[in-house]
């Protein structure tokens, strides 16, 4: 089962590249734009709606008030 220091028939060298393809697959893609995108805060969505002009200050500031 181990030759020549290489598990199942790769050495350590290629079991970390493994490990590494792996994580790069499926950890590092948190921020790739249209997969597992993080639902906005109620918070947030206020804060975009102030921003883009749809509600005046003092709805910004009454409703945020009432969220928190």
């Amino acid at each position: 089962m181990f030759y020549n220091y290489s598990f199942w028939g790769m050495d350590p060298l290629w079991w970390s590249a493994w490990f590494i393809m792996l994580v790069w697959i499926f950890i590092l893609p948190y921020n790739i734009p249209g997969q597992r995108n993080k639902k906005d805060s109620p918070l947030d969505v206020l804060l975009k709606r102030y921003a883009a002009g749809e509600i005046g200050k003092e709805e910004y500031h009454e409703r945020k008030r009432s969220l928190r």
